[in-house]
């Protein structure tokens, strides 16, 4: 694996070189560290840069000022300033050790230990720096190695990891997922089963982000079963049973039939009875928009009782292609996902200008030749005249 960054690459993203300039790169005060290092190493796409800093909080803000870059205090409590350099937004973090934790948040204090923050990052592959101006990595833990190997390991005692932060359960299995690792390492997988029941004490914001991120990598099946084997998502979503991952595999199959992108939410739904009552408890305590409870349970539910453009347009195109994908019916959501729903040519307005007398016989005829039209395939012209006609004389003989 290459041992450096391309450094001159990375200073000519924007707003890069008069943010480092401001923070002292040349000096050794700031380095770039975690995901983007990772992922750079890969030869995945880097959007986001974060920077870790020897500079206090306060200090930061004040060279950022002084270098006319707009600094933000979005978490200076916890040494995190956002910097927007030439448009372009940068989290800065001042260099910290924990005090005390609880599982859900932590106090710190900071410092100008490198290695001491490196320690307190969940995993060996996050916890590389780099140094800006030459590119060399920093690795304290072993991180390169496991990149290489594409194993996620905690740093030191997983079980002291996880107690630090309980959500760090589920970002074990999400970073296994997504870069496909194979047999989880067995110390971490230990203790992931421990302390399942920990994922009990967090918000369920935070389990539902984890879990739909996870859920949107490549090809989450293995990692899923794994987890559904050991129980780990029992605690706080019971309604998920083992054999769930047969249906998250055959989704994934219709998935990639129907050449549709995979979608994190309609594999939530994979994963659930096939209840929409359940499916709308599970998004109210996942804590899921009022958007996304719907579709999560228009989902679960396996009625298919329309063509594939007549379901569409009783009950939307987007839940049509996940309850057509969740029957194992590519073909079918292939056809209606780009479609878009047609509006009925005519209004009641027309219908009294047809001589219908006002009243609920409107409402009713408009009914009848909305699901004529349907049934039709949605015709114009000339053949919906016939069903207009067709409705009316039905109505008048009513």
């Amino acid at each position: 694996m290459e041992l450096k960054l391309d450094a001159a690459k990375w200073r000519k993203k924007r707003g890069v070189k008069r943010l480092l300039a401001a923070l002292g790169a040349d000096e050794g005060l700031t380095r770039y560290v975690g995901g983007a290092v990772r992922d750079d190493l890969l030869g995945l796409p880097v959007s986001d840069i974060d920077l870790a800093t020897r500079i206090a909080p306060q200090e930061v803000i004040e060279r950022l000022e002084k270098a006319k870059i707009k600094a933000v205090p979005t978490g200076i409590d916890h040494g995190t300033i956002t910097a927007v350099s030439d448009g372009h937004p940068f989290e800065i973090t001042t260099l910290r050790r924990d005090v005390s934790t609880d599982g859900r948040r932590a106090t710190v204090a900071f410092t100008d230990d490198w290695q001491e923050d490196a320690a307190r990052r969940d995993f060996t592959i996050n916890a590389l720096s780099a140094d800006p101006l030459t590119g060399e990595l920093f690795d304290y833990f072993g991180g390169l190695a496991d990149l290489e190997n594409r194993h996620i390991r905690f740093i030191g005692d997983p079980l002291q990891r996880i107690a630090e932060d309980h959500l760090r359960i589920l970002r074990f299995f999400r970073f296994h997922a997504r870069f496909d690792a194979g047999e989880p390492d067995a110390a971490a997988l230990k203790a992931c089963i421990a302390r399942a029941n920990d994922l009990m004490a967090l918000s369920r914001e935070r389990i539902a982000d984890e879990l739909l991120k996870l859920l949107g990598v490549g090809d989450p099946t293995p990692t899923v079963a794994i987890m559904l084997e050991h129980d780990i998502l029992r605690p706080v979503l019971p309604e998920i049973e083992a054999k769930a991952v047969d249906r998250l595999r055959a989704l994934l199959a219709a998935e990639r039939g129907a050449a549709i992108d995979g979608d994190a939410l309609r594999r939530l739904a994979s994963l659930l009875p096939h209840d929409p009552s359940i499916a709308d408890d599970v998004g109210s305590r996942l804590r899921l928009s009022n958007k996304a409870r719907k579709r999560l349970s228009c989902a679960v539910d396996p009625a298919i009782d329309h063509p594939p453009q007549a379901l569409a347009y009783r009950i939307g195109a987007e839940c049509a292609v996940d309850r057509l994908l969740l029957a194992g019916k590519a073909r079918e959501a292939a056809a209606i996902a780009s479609w878009h729903r047609p509006r009925l040519p005519i209004g009641g307005g027309a219908l009294i200008k047809r001589g219908l007398p006002e009243g609920p016989i409107i409402a009713r005829t408009l009914r009848a030749i909305e699901d004529r039209w349907i049934r039709a395939g949605f015709p114009t012209g000339e053949q919906f005249d016939r069903i207009v006609s067709d409705a009316l004389e039905a109505a008048d003989s009513d």
